[in-house]
């Protein structure tokens, strides 16, 4: 059966079973403790990984090739999910790098020819200085020279932004493909082959990724005050499945109130204020406990807990 309280209602409840247990004499505290709750506060919570499902959409905008991946299949960071078509692409691949290699043969052309017209002045200034030539061709050769070693420079420059651009194309192409973030599971394949997509068309896949199960707990206002990190916790299946119940413990209480999410009733839900409360479970969930699963967390004395454990 499934355990839905009305929290306000709960912790009068507890606070009205205490105050009883006080008003008896020795022997009836006795019985009043063997049918006090085990728990000193009670959460709804779900089941989640630590940042939740991750939502991938298509980096760019195109059509879907290919898709190399099915709901269900495990994954790994890096692993190729799908692809655009890239023509496009790697036509401007081909094209930068044909720039790039003009640009370069350019640069090595005029290396050749400026190491010759070096060479030349360097004979033409010799010759003038020991008065067997003219000293206006050997200026006419240094100045021939520097302009050449002007248009290397510039050749060189034009051969950096070639490869600039070149290393651009190449991105572009990579963002053709969509890749795997994370180790992960494939949820959701939300495109087909031939189906026109972009960045905000919505995600093309849903992951889960391989990572600890948590539990996210809507703490009622009544009870933060008792809730404490590293408090310990019983996480009951919400469902009425039978599922055993888990042991957790308190990762971190929020600091923000904010409305419930869990609370089915809208008229309870508007006059609820709740803090999240993130649990950590003692050993690894069975993978029969699922991402988004409801359950109760009963939250108990580590005395209480030890006890029934140990028993």
């Amino acid at each position: 059966m499934s355990l839905r309280p009305f929290f306000p209602l709960l912790a009068l409840a507890v606070a009205t079973s205490l105050l009883a247990a006080c008003s008896h004499d020795d022997s009836g505290k006795a019985s009043a403790q063997a049918t006090a709750p085990a728990f000193l506060a009670v959460a709804r919570g779900r089941v989640d990984i630590e940042g939740g499902l991750l939502r991938l959409s298509m980096p760019r905008e195109g059509v879907v090739a290919d898709i190399e991946v099915h709901e269900g299949d495990h994954v790994h960071q890096g692993q190729v999910l799908a692809m655009l078509d890239s023509k496009p692409a790697q036509l401007a691949v081909s094209s930068a790098q044909a720039e790039q290699q003009q640009a370069v043969a350019q640069g090595k052309l005029l290396e050749v020819r400026l190491k010759a017209a070096q060479q030349r002045a360097k004979r033409l200034v010799a010759a003038a200085a020991a008065g067997a030539g003219d000293g206006q061709s050997a200026d006419d050769a240094r100045e021939a020279a520097q302009q050449l070693q002007g248009e290397l420079d510039s050749a060189r420059a034009n051969a950096a932004m070639a490869g600039q651009k070149l290393e651009a194309a190449r991105y572009e192409l990579a963002q053709r493909s969509l890749t795997a973030p994370v180790d992960a599971q494939i949820v959701e394949r939300l495109i087909q082959p031939g189906a026109a997509v972009s960045p905000q068309s919505g995600p093309a896949f849903v992951l889960l990724p391989e990572g600890a199960r948590i539990v996210r707990a809507e703490l009622n206002e009544s009870f933060v005050g008792t809730v404490h990190e590293g408090m310990r916790a019983q996480i009951v299946d919400d469902s009425g499945s039978g599922a055993p119940t888990l042991t957790a413990r308190v990762q971190r209480v929020g600091t923000v109130f904010g409305p419930s999410a869990l609370e089915e009733d809208p008229l309870i839900r508007a006059n609820t204020r709740t803090v999240q409360c993130v649990l950590v479970f003692d050993q690894p969930p069975p993978a029969s406990l699922r991402i988004g699963q409801r359950v109760i967390v009963q939250f108990v004395a580590d005395a209480s807990l030890s006890g029934k454990s140990g028993s």
